[in-house]
Protein backbone atom coordinates (compact mmCIF):
# COMPACT_ATOMS: atom_id res chain seq x y z
CA UNK A 1 0.00 0.00 0.00
CA UNK A 2 1.34 3.17 -1.12
CA UNK A 3 2.39 5.93 1.99
CA UNK A 4 -0.19 8.12 2.75
CA UNK A 5 0.47 12.02 3.43
CA UNK A 6 -1.72 12.97 6.19
CA UNK A 7 -2.26 17.19 6.03
CA UNK A 8 -3.26 18.54 9.91
CA UNK A 9 -6.27 20.82 8.96
CA UNK A 10 -8.44 23.09 11.25
CA UNK A 11 -11.64 21.52 9.98
CA UNK A 12 -10.73 18.30 8.74
CA UNK A 13 -8.01 15.88 7.05
CA UNK A 14 -7.06 15.65 3.54
CA UNK A 15 -5.49 12.28 2.37
CA UNK A 16 -3.12 12.14 -1.11
CA UNK A 17 -1.37 9.21 -2.15
CA UNK A 18 2.16 8.87 -3.36
CA UNK A 19 2.81 7.24 -6.53
CA UNK A 20 6.88 8.52 -6.76
CA UNK A 21 9.16 5.98 -6.55
CA UNK A 22 12.35 8.34 -6.50
CA UNK A 23 14.22 10.25 -9.16
CA UNK A 24 15.42 7.88 -12.05
CA UNK A 25 19.20 8.72 -13.22
CA UNK A 26 16.92 10.07 -16.55
CA UNK A 27 15.40 12.80 -15.23
CA UNK A 28 11.84 13.96 -13.61
CA UNK A 29 9.20 11.29 -13.98
CA UNK A 30 5.85 10.93 -12.81
CA UNK A 31 4.65 6.80 -13.43
CA UNK A 32 2.03 6.20 -12.62
CA UNK A 33 0.04 9.32 -12.62
CA UNK A 34 -0.57 11.27 -9.66
CA UNK A 35 -4.15 12.20 -9.63
CA UNK A 36 -4.09 16.36 -9.94
CA UNK A 37 -5.31 18.85 -7.13
CA UNK A 38 -6.82 21.21 -9.89
CA UNK A 39 -10.07 19.10 -10.54
CA UNK A 40 -9.92 17.36 -7.07
CA UNK A 41 -9.65 20.55 -4.94
CA UNK A 42 -8.96 24.02 -6.31
CA UNK A 43 -12.29 24.55 -8.34
CA UNK A 44 -14.45 22.74 -5.02
CA UNK A 45 -15.54 25.06 -2.47
CA UNK A 46 -13.30 25.17 0.59
CA UNK A 47 -15.38 22.71 3.04
CA UNK A 48 -15.55 20.09 0.64
CA UNK A 49 -11.68 20.49 -0.50
CA UNK A 50 -11.45 19.74 3.61
CA UNK A 51 -13.55 16.41 3.20
CA UNK A 52 -12.47 15.13 0.06
CA UNK A 53 -10.03 12.34 0.20
CA UNK A 54 -7.85 10.32 -2.26
CA UNK A 55 -8.25 12.30 -5.76
CA UNK A 56 -9.83 10.09 -8.60
CA UNK A 57 -7.95 9.56 -12.21
CA UNK A 58 -9.92 10.94 -14.98
CA UNK A 59 -12.16 7.77 -16.60
CA UNK A 60 -11.93 6.82 -20.08
CA UNK A 61 -9.37 4.00 -21.99
CA UNK A 62 -6.24 3.49 -20.39
CA UNK A 63 -4.02 5.62 -23.25
CA UNK A 64 -6.59 8.58 -23.08
CA UNK A 65 -6.81 7.86 -18.77
CA UNK A 66 -2.87 8.21 -18.73
CA UNK A 67 -2.33 11.14 -21.23
CA UNK A 68 -5.03 13.09 -19.03
CA UNK A 69 -3.86 12.18 -16.26
CA UNK A 70 -0.43 13.58 -17.11
CA UNK A 71 -1.78 16.94 -18.11
CA UNK A 72 -3.51 16.71 -14.76
CA UNK A 73 -0.09 16.79 -13.08
CA UNK A 74 1.72 18.82 -15.35
CA UNK A 75 -1.07 21.78 -14.21
CA UNK A 76 -0.69 20.76 -9.89
CA UNK A 77 3.32 21.57 -10.79
CA UNK A 78 2.71 24.76 -13.15
CA UNK A 79 0.17 25.74 -9.93
CA UNK A 80 3.41 24.60 -7.29
CA UNK A 81 5.53 26.26 -9.32
CA UNK A 82 3.54 29.75 -8.94
CA UNK A 83 2.96 29.37 -5.51
CA UNK A 84 7.05 29.14 -4.89
CA UNK A 85 7.38 32.13 -6.57
CA UNK A 86 4.58 34.43 -5.21
CA UNK A 87 3.88 33.14 -1.68
CA UNK A 88 5.64 34.20 1.50
CA UNK A 89 3.48 33.53 4.46
CA UNK A 90 2.85 37.20 4.41
CA UNK A 91 -0.79 38.96 4.45
CA UNK A 92 -1.66 40.10 1.24
CA UNK A 93 -4.32 42.48 0.38
CA UNK A 94 -7.14 40.25 -0.18
CA UNK A 95 -6.28 37.68 2.61
CA UNK A 96 -4.28 36.84 6.17
CA UNK A 97 -1.30 35.62 7.20
CA UNK A 98 -2.62 32.69 8.53
CA UNK A 99 -4.81 31.28 5.66
CA UNK A 100 -1.49 31.94 3.34
CA UNK A 101 0.56 30.06 5.27
CA UNK A 102 -1.86 27.19 5.69
CA UNK A 103 -2.79 27.40 1.72
CA UNK A 104 1.23 27.21 1.46
CA UNK A 105 1.95 24.39 3.93
CA UNK A 106 -0.95 22.02 2.13
CA UNK A 107 0.30 22.97 -1.30
CA UNK A 108 4.21 21.95 -0.42
CA UNK A 109 2.63 18.80 1.45
CA UNK A 110 0.54 17.68 -1.62
CA UNK A 111 3.27 18.37 -4.09
CA UNK A 112 6.21 16.51 -2.13
CA UNK A 113 4.23 13.26 -1.58
CA UNK A 114 2.90 12.99 -5.63
CA UNK A 115 5.83 14.24 -6.88
CA UNK A 116 8.75 14.51 -5.09
CA UNK A 117 11.51 14.80 -8.08
CA UNK A 118 10.20 17.54 -9.05
CA UNK A 119 9.52 19.53 -6.08
CA UNK A 120 12.92 19.00 -5.18
CA UNK A 121 13.73 20.22 -9.03
CA UNK A 122 11.83 23.23 -7.98
CA UNK A 123 15.12 24.17 -6.01
CA UNK A 124 16.93 25.36 -9.64
CA UNK A 125 14.06 27.60 -10.46
CA UNK A 126 13.52 31.24 -9.52
CA UNK A 127 11.52 30.54 -6.51
CA UNK A 128 11.41 32.74 -3.62
CA UNK A 129 13.78 32.48 -0.79
CA UNK A 130 10.69 31.48 2.11
CA UNK A 131 10.01 28.44 -0.48
CA UNK A 132 13.80 27.67 -1.11
CA UNK A 133 14.30 27.27 2.52
CA UNK A 134 10.64 25.53 3.25
CA UNK A 135 11.56 22.91 0.36
CA UNK A 136 14.56 22.09 1.84
CA UNK A 137 12.88 21.91 5.16
CA UNK A 138 10.72 19.20 3.98
CA UNK A 139 12.62 17.07 2.24
CA UNK A 140 15.46 16.97 5.25
CA UNK A 141 12.54 15.81 7.35
CA UNK A 142 11.41 12.92 4.97
CA UNK A 143 14.49 11.11 4.06
CA UNK A 144 12.47 7.77 4.26
CA UNK A 145 10.39 9.47 0.81
CA UNK A 146 13.24 9.98 -1.46
CA UNK A 147 13.26 6.65 -2.91
CA UNK A 148 16.60 5.06 -3.29
CA UNK A 149 20.27 6.20 -3.09
CA UNK A 150 20.72 7.71 -6.48
CA UNK A 151 17.35 9.77 -5.81
CA UNK A 152 18.74 10.75 -2.07
CA UNK A 153 22.44 11.69 -4.09
CA UNK A 154 20.33 14.43 -7.00
CA UNK A 155 18.42 16.00 -3.85
CA UNK A 156 21.35 16.48 -1.99
CA UNK A 157 23.11 18.27 -4.64
CA UNK A 158 19.84 20.43 -5.02
CA UNK A 159 19.83 21.04 -1.58
CA UNK A 160 23.64 22.31 -1.42
CA UNK A 161 23.78 24.21 -4.76
CA UNK A 162 20.03 26.49 -3.37
CA UNK A 163 21.58 26.52 0.20
CA UNK A 164 24.72 28.24 -1.28
CA UNK A 165 22.35 31.01 -3.09
CA UNK A 166 19.83 32.00 0.12
CA UNK A 167 20.72 34.44 2.59
CA UNK A 168 22.61 33.35 5.61
CA UNK A 169 20.43 34.40 7.98
CA UNK A 170 17.55 32.53 6.74
CA UNK A 171 19.90 29.49 6.45
CA UNK A 172 20.42 29.72 9.55
CA UNK A 173 16.88 29.96 10.85
CA UNK A 174 16.36 26.93 8.79
CA UNK A 175 19.16 25.11 10.78
CA UNK A 176 17.26 26.25 14.05
CA UNK A 177 14.19 24.60 12.71
CA UNK A 178 15.78 21.49 12.00
CA UNK A 179 16.86 21.32 15.13
CA UNK A 180 13.75 22.37 17.03
CA UNK A 181 12.21 19.51 14.95
CA UNK A 182 14.65 16.69 15.91
CA UNK A 183 15.86 15.70 12.11
CA UNK A 184 19.34 15.26 12.67
CA UNK A 185 19.97 12.36 10.02
CA UNK A 186 23.57 11.32 8.41
CA UNK A 187 22.38 13.65 5.20
CA UNK A 188 21.53 16.77 7.30
CA UNK A 189 24.57 16.71 9.31
CA UNK A 190 26.78 16.33 6.07
CA UNK A 191 24.85 19.40 4.68
CA UNK A 192 24.69 21.17 7.46
CA UNK A 193 28.99 20.73 8.20
CA UNK A 194 29.37 21.61 4.25
CA UNK A 195 27.45 24.53 4.07
CA UNK A 196 29.37 25.69 7.33
CA UNK A 197 32.67 24.93 5.82
CA UNK A 198 32.46 26.73 2.65
CA UNK A 199 31.14 29.92 4.72
CA UNK A 200 33.83 32.89 2.97
CA UNK A 201 34.40 34.56 7.08
CA UNK A 202 33.80 32.35 10.25
CA UNK A 203 34.49 35.26 12.28
CA UNK A 204 31.80 37.37 10.62
CA UNK A 205 29.34 34.81 10.59
CA UNK A 206 30.33 34.37 14.93
CA UNK A 207 29.71 37.74 15.44
CA UNK A 208 26.67 38.65 13.00
CA UNK A 209 25.09 34.82 13.26
CA UNK A 210 25.88 34.32 16.78
CA UNK A 211 23.11 32.54 18.08
CA UNK A 212 22.20 30.87 14.88
CA UNK A 213 25.81 29.37 14.82
CA UNK A 214 25.87 27.87 17.88
CA UNK A 215 22.82 26.49 17.18
CA UNK A 216 23.58 24.72 14.04
CA UNK A 217 27.10 23.67 15.37
CA UNK A 218 26.04 21.96 18.52
CA UNK A 219 23.06 20.32 16.71
CA UNK A 220 25.20 18.68 14.40
CA UNK A 221 28.41 18.28 16.79
CA UNK A 222 30.81 20.32 14.15
CA UNK A 223 33.72 21.79 15.26
CA UNK A 224 34.03 25.72 15.13
CA UNK A 225 36.83 27.02 12.56
CA UNK A 226 39.30 27.90 14.60
CA UNK A 227 40.25 27.80 18.39
CA UNK A 228 39.37 31.38 18.46
CA UNK A 229 36.22 31.43 16.78
CA UNK A 230 35.62 28.51 19.24
CA UNK A 231 36.29 30.36 22.23
CA UNK A 232 34.21 33.32 21.35
CA UNK A 233 31.26 30.93 20.70
CA UNK A 234 31.21 28.73 24.07
CA UNK A 235 33.94 30.43 25.95
CA UNK A 236 33.69 34.15 25.86
CA UNK A 237 35.32 34.97 29.23
CA UNK A 238 38.78 32.89 28.24
CA UNK A 239 40.48 35.32 26.04
CA UNK A 240 42.09 38.33 27.41
CA UNK A 241 41.32 39.33 23.25
CA UNK A 242 41.43 37.78 19.77
CA UNK A 243 43.59 37.60 17.00
CA UNK A 244 41.18 38.43 14.59
CA UNK A 245 40.43 41.98 14.27
CA UNK A 246 36.40 41.30 13.71
CA UNK A 247 36.07 39.36 17.14
CA UNK A 248 38.30 42.06 19.17
CA UNK A 249 36.37 44.84 17.66
CA UNK A 250 33.73 42.72 18.95
CA UNK A 251 35.13 42.16 22.06
CA UNK A 252 36.28 45.79 22.60
CA UNK A 253 33.01 48.22 21.40
CA UNK A 254 31.24 46.70 24.32
CA UNK A 255 33.16 49.46 25.85
CA UNK A 256 35.01 51.21 23.19
CA UNK A 257 32.41 53.46 20.92
CA UNK A 258 35.66 53.67 17.95
CA UNK A 259 35.73 49.95 17.85
CA UNK A 260 31.83 49.43 16.97
CA UNK A 261 32.84 51.46 13.51
CA UNK A 262 34.93 48.41 12.94
CA UNK A 263 31.88 45.76 12.78
CA UNK A 264 29.10 45.19 10.43
CA UNK A 265 25.91 47.56 10.01
CA UNK A 266 23.66 45.27 11.91
CA UNK A 267 26.03 44.58 14.74
CA UNK A 268 27.40 47.90 14.90
CA UNK A 269 23.39 49.45 15.52
CA UNK A 270 23.23 47.89 18.89
CA UNK A 271 26.34 48.88 20.37
CA UNK A 272 25.71 52.33 19.31
CA UNK A 273 22.19 52.61 21.06
CA UNK A 274 23.96 51.15 24.19
CA UNK A 275 26.40 54.30 24.12
CA UNK A 276 23.72 56.70 22.61
CA UNK A 277 25.64 57.57 19.53
CA UNK A 278 23.42 60.08 17.82
CA UNK A 279 21.37 58.48 15.05
CA UNK A 280 22.88 60.89 12.13
CA UNK A 281 26.70 60.75 13.66
CA UNK A 282 26.87 56.66 13.80
CA UNK A 283 25.42 56.53 9.70
CA UNK A 284 28.01 58.72 8.93
CA UNK A 285 30.58 57.15 9.98
CA UNK A 286 29.14 53.37 9.51
CA UNK A 287 28.36 54.19 5.63
CA UNK A 288 31.25 52.39 4.35
CA UNK A 289 30.78 49.20 6.14
CA UNK A 290 26.91 49.15 4.87
CA UNK A 291 25.54 47.62 2.00
CA UNK A 292 23.51 49.04 -0.74
CA UNK A 293 20.31 47.21 0.48
CA UNK A 294 21.32 48.41 4.10
CA UNK A 295 22.11 52.48 2.55
CA UNK A 296 18.81 52.12 0.54
CA UNK A 297 16.89 51.17 3.85
CA UNK A 298 18.22 54.18 6.01
CA UNK A 299 17.83 56.52 3.35
CA UNK A 300 21.88 56.93 2.40
CA UNK A 301 23.26 57.83 -0.89
CA UNK A 302 23.44 54.69 -3.15
CA UNK A 303 24.68 53.94 -6.77
CA UNK A 304 21.47 53.17 -7.99
CA UNK A 305 22.56 52.00 -11.07
CA UNK A 306 23.74 49.01 -9.67
CA UNK A 307 20.44 47.77 -7.70
CA UNK A 308 18.43 45.21 -8.49
CA UNK A 309 15.20 46.07 -10.74
CA UNK A 310 12.41 45.20 -7.98
CA UNK A 311 14.48 46.61 -5.29
CA UNK A 312 14.95 49.96 -7.22
CA UNK A 313 11.07 50.31 -8.23
CA UNK A 314 10.62 49.64 -4.29
CA UNK A 315 12.99 52.21 -3.60
CA UNK A 316 11.35 54.89 -6.14
CA UNK A 317 7.88 54.14 -4.97
CA UNK A 318 8.94 54.80 -1.38
CA UNK A 319 9.74 58.98 -2.57
CA UNK A 320 7.65 61.63 -2.30
CA UNK A 321 6.07 62.39 -5.63
CA UNK A 322 8.16 65.91 -5.15
CA UNK A 323 11.26 63.87 -5.08
CA UNK A 324 10.10 62.10 -8.15
CA UNK A 325 9.77 64.96 -10.07
CA UNK A 326 13.39 66.47 -8.77
CA UNK A 327 14.77 63.17 -9.63
CA UNK A 328 13.25 62.26 -12.51
CA UNK A 329 16.12 61.67 -14.84
CA UNK A 330 18.86 60.18 -12.10
CA UNK A 331 15.43 57.57 -11.50
CA UNK A 332 14.19 57.15 -15.07
CA UNK A 333 18.47 56.61 -16.34
CA UNK A 334 19.18 54.04 -13.43
CA UNK A 335 15.87 51.98 -13.89
CA UNK A 336 16.61 51.94 -17.84
CA UNK A 337 20.14 50.91 -16.49
CA UNK A 338 18.60 47.82 -14.32
CA UNK A 339 16.16 46.88 -16.92
CA UNK A 340 18.59 46.48 -19.71
CA UNK A 341 21.12 44.56 -17.48
CA UNK A 342 17.87 42.16 -16.38
CA UNK A 343 17.02 41.72 -20.20
CA UNK A 344 20.37 40.63 -21.35
CA UNK A 345 20.64 39.47 -24.50
CA UNK A 346 17.12 38.97 -25.45
CA UNK A 347 16.87 42.83 -25.17
CA UNK A 348 15.01 44.09 -28.79
CA UNK A 349 14.37 40.98 -29.71
CA UNK A 350 10.30 40.36 -28.55
CA UNK A 351 9.03 42.40 -31.57
CA UNK A 352 5.86 44.88 -30.68
CA UNK A 353 4.74 44.25 -27.10
CA UNK A 354 1.82 46.00 -25.21
CA UNK A 355 1.63 45.56 -21.85
CA UNK A 356 -0.94 46.08 -19.44
CA UNK A 357 0.13 47.01 -16.34
CA UNK A 358 -1.98 47.08 -12.57
CA UNK A 359 -1.98 50.44 -10.81
CA UNK A 360 -5.17 49.44 -8.93
CA UNK A 361 -5.97 50.52 -5.11
CA UNK A 362 -5.03 46.54 -4.21
CA UNK A 363 -1.41 47.14 -5.73
CA UNK A 364 -0.92 48.60 -2.69
CA UNK A 365 -0.31 45.40 -1.29
CA UNK A 366 -0.35 44.75 2.38
CA UNK A 367 1.44 46.04 5.61
CA UNK A 368 4.27 43.43 5.58
CA UNK A 369 4.43 43.99 1.36
CA UNK A 370 3.57 47.52 0.91
CA UNK A 371 3.51 48.23 -2.94
CA UNK A 372 4.97 44.94 -3.86
CA UNK A 373 2.34 44.47 -6.95
CA UNK A 374 2.94 47.95 -8.03
CA UNK A 375 6.56 47.80 -7.96
CA UNK A 376 6.62 44.41 -9.91
CA UNK A 377 4.20 46.50 -12.60
CA UNK A 378 6.26 49.34 -12.40
CA UNK A 379 9.74 47.18 -12.77
CA UNK A 380 7.98 44.66 -15.55
CA UNK A 381 7.18 48.29 -17.54
CA UNK A 382 10.85 49.00 -17.67
CA UNK A 383 12.15 45.72 -18.60
CA UNK A 384 9.35 45.16 -21.11
CA UNK A 385 10.35 48.65 -22.69
CA UNK A 386 13.96 47.00 -23.11
CA UNK A 387 13.03 43.69 -24.56
CA UNK A 388 10.53 45.52 -27.00
CA UNK A 389 11.73 46.51 -30.36
CA UNK A 390 13.09 50.28 -30.42
CA UNK A 391 10.22 51.93 -30.33
CA UNK A 392 7.13 49.22 -30.28
CA UNK A 393 6.11 49.29 -26.97
CA UNK A 394 3.06 50.35 -25.65
CA UNK A 395 2.20 50.78 -22.19
CA UNK A 396 -1.51 50.70 -20.69
CA UNK A 397 -1.65 51.57 -16.58
CA UNK A 398 -5.46 50.06 -15.60
CA UNK A 399 -5.53 53.96 -13.98
CA UNK A 400 -5.29 55.43 -17.62
CA UNK A 401 -2.02 57.33 -16.57
CA UNK A 402 1.27 58.04 -18.54
CA UNK A 403 3.54 58.73 -16.12
CA UNK A 404 5.45 55.33 -14.93
CA UNK A 405 7.19 57.62 -12.21
CA UNK A 406 4.48 58.94 -10.51
CA UNK A 407 2.22 55.62 -10.37
CA UNK A 408 0.03 55.20 -7.36
CA UNK A 409 -2.29 52.42 -6.12
CA UNK A 410 -5.66 53.84 -6.42
CA UNK A 411 -8.81 52.97 -7.63
CA UNK A 412 -10.83 50.08 -9.10
CA UNK A 413 -9.37 46.75 -11.97
CA UNK A 414 -10.34 47.53 -15.47
CA UNK A 415 -8.49 45.25 -17.12
CA UNK A 416 -11.15 43.98 -19.66
CA UNK A 417 -11.06 47.82 -21.25
CA UNK A 418 -7.07 48.14 -21.37
CA UNK A 419 -6.92 44.45 -22.39
CA UNK A 420 -8.93 46.09 -25.65
CA UNK A 421 -7.09 48.47 -26.09
CA UNK A 422 -4.07 46.71 -26.22
CA UNK A 423 -4.59 44.66 -28.26
CA UNK A 424 -6.02 47.63 -30.84
CA UNK A 425 -2.12 48.06 -31.32
CA UNK A 426 -1.61 44.91 -33.27
CA UNK A 427 1.06 43.78 -30.81
CA UNK A 428 3.03 40.63 -31.20
CA UNK A 429 3.03 40.11 -27.36
CA UNK A 430 0.02 41.32 -24.65
CA UNK A 431 2.01 40.92 -21.52
CA UNK A 432 -0.32 41.40 -18.44
CA UNK A 433 0.83 42.39 -14.79
CA UNK A 434 -1.91 41.82 -12.62
CA UNK A 435 -3.54 40.50 -9.43
CA UNK A 436 -6.35 39.29 -11.49
CA UNK A 437 -9.09 40.52 -9.86
CA UNK A 438 -10.72 42.08 -12.98
CA UNK A 439 -13.79 44.18 -11.37
CA UNK A 440 -15.06 47.08 -13.88
CA UNK A 441 -16.64 45.17 -15.08
CA UNK A 442 -16.25 42.23 -13.09
CA UNK A 443 -15.23 39.51 -15.64
CA UNK A 444 -14.82 41.46 -18.65
CA UNK A 445 -11.15 40.78 -19.08
CA UNK A 446 -12.17 36.79 -19.02
CA UNK A 447 -14.60 37.30 -22.07
CA UNK A 448 -12.46 39.88 -24.11
CA UNK A 449 -9.87 37.05 -24.04
CA UNK A 450 -11.96 34.47 -24.60
CA UNK A 451 -13.60 36.16 -27.85
CA UNK A 452 -10.01 37.19 -29.16
CA UNK A 453 -8.52 33.47 -28.92
CA UNK A 454 -11.69 31.50 -30.28
CA UNK A 455 -13.05 33.69 -33.23
CA UNK A 456 -10.24 36.77 -34.00
CA UNK A 457 -6.97 35.17 -32.89
CA UNK A 458 -7.58 31.46 -33.30
CA UNK A 459 -3.84 31.14 -35.19
CA UNK A 460 -2.44 32.43 -32.06
CA UNK A 461 -0.95 35.42 -33.99
CA UNK A 462 -0.59 37.49 -30.68
CA UNK A 463 1.30 36.17 -27.55
CA UNK A 464 -0.41 36.63 -24.50
CA UNK A 465 0.74 36.19 -21.29
CA UNK A 466 -0.58 37.24 -17.54
CA UNK A 467 1.81 37.16 -15.19
CA UNK A 468 0.40 37.72 -11.28
CA UNK A 469 2.39 39.21 -7.87
CA UNK A 470 0.00 38.21 -5.79
CA UNK A 471 -0.69 34.49 -4.41
CA UNK A 472 -4.62 33.61 -3.91
CA UNK A 473 -4.50 31.43 -0.51
CA UNK A 474 -8.20 30.09 -0.93
CA UNK A 475 -7.37 29.33 -4.39
CA UNK A 476 -4.35 27.32 -3.97
CA UNK A 477 -2.84 29.27 -6.65
CA UNK A 478 -2.48 32.81 -8.81
CA UNK A 479 -5.63 33.85 -9.28
CA UNK A 480 -6.34 33.79 -13.69
CA UNK A 481 -7.78 35.88 -15.85
CA UNK A 482 -9.00 33.13 -18.71
CA UNK A 483 -8.34 29.15 -19.17
CA UNK A 484 -6.96 30.36 -23.10
CA UNK A 485 -4.17 32.36 -21.60
CA UNK A 486 -1.34 31.13 -20.00
CA UNK A 487 -0.44 32.60 -15.94
CA UNK A 488 2.45 32.61 -14.37
CA UNK A 489 3.66 33.58 -10.87
CA UNK A 490 6.01 36.92 -10.41
CA UNK A 491 7.58 38.03 -7.97
CA UNK A 492 10.85 40.00 -9.02
CA UNK A 493 10.16 41.34 -12.76
CA UNK A 494 13.50 40.40 -13.47
CA UNK A 495 12.58 37.33 -13.70
CA UNK A 496 9.81 38.18 -16.35
CA UNK A 497 11.92 36.55 -19.43
CA UNK A 498 12.39 32.83 -17.36
CA UNK A 499 8.26 33.16 -16.24
CA UNK A 500 7.03 33.81 -19.82
CA UNK A 501 9.23 31.12 -20.93
CA UNK A 502 7.57 28.26 -18.10
CA UNK A 503 3.92 30.16 -18.75
CA UNK A 504 3.63 28.31 -21.86
CA UNK A 505 3.56 25.37 -20.10
CA UNK A 506 -0.09 26.14 -18.59
CA UNK A 507 -1.41 26.51 -21.49
CA UNK A 508 -3.04 22.81 -21.48
CA UNK A 509 -1.45 21.80 -25.07
CA UNK A 510 1.36 20.21 -22.90
CA UNK A 511 2.26 17.36 -21.12
CA UNK A 512 4.10 16.21 -17.91
CA UNK A 513 7.36 14.85 -20.15
CA UNK A 514 7.54 18.40 -21.96
CA UNK A 515 7.50 19.81 -19.07
CA UNK A 516 9.86 17.29 -17.21
CA UNK A 517 12.35 17.66 -19.72
CA UNK A 518 11.89 21.39 -19.48
CA UNK A 519 12.91 20.58 -15.50
CA UNK A 520 15.47 18.77 -16.31
CA UNK A 521 17.35 21.16 -18.48
CA UNK A 522 16.91 23.74 -15.65
CA UNK A 523 18.41 21.75 -12.94
CA UNK A 524 21.31 20.89 -15.31
CA UNK A 525 22.03 24.26 -15.80
CA UNK A 526 21.34 25.50 -11.94
CA UNK A 527 24.25 23.14 -11.03
CA UNK A 528 26.71 23.65 -13.89
CA UNK A 529 26.71 26.75 -12.59
CA UNK A 530 26.64 26.16 -9.01
CA UNK A 531 29.99 23.74 -9.57
CA UNK A 532 28.03 20.80 -9.08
Amino acid sequence: MPPVCRVPLTTGEARVRNPVAGLPPSGVSVDPPAAGLRCDFRNLPMKQRLRCSYPHSPAGAHEKGRALSELVAAEDVLLFVNAAVTATGQREFRSSAVAQHFSLRFVHEYVRVNYRPVYAAALALDINHHNAALIVEQLLRTPHEAGGSEAKRAEGRLIAARLALLPPQRVYRLFRSLRAAGVNNRRTRAIVRAWLAARPDPALDAVKYRPGLKAALRHVHGRPADDETGDFLFAPGRRVRYGNATLDAYRRAHYEQGALYELPFTVAEGFAARHKVPRAVFLERIAPRMTRLEQLRTARAADLTVMPLTRLALYVLSLPFAERVERRAELTHALRAAARRAAGPHAGSWGRVAAVLDDSFSSSGSAVKRRRPLAVALGCHFLLEALAAPGAYTPLWTSGGSDPLLVRPYGPTPLGLRILDALETGPDRVVIVSDGWDNAPPGLAGEVLRVWRTRLDAERRTSVVHLNPVYDAEGFDVRRLAPSVPTAGIRDAEDLAALVEIAQFAEGRTGFAELGAYLDRRVELFLKEAGG
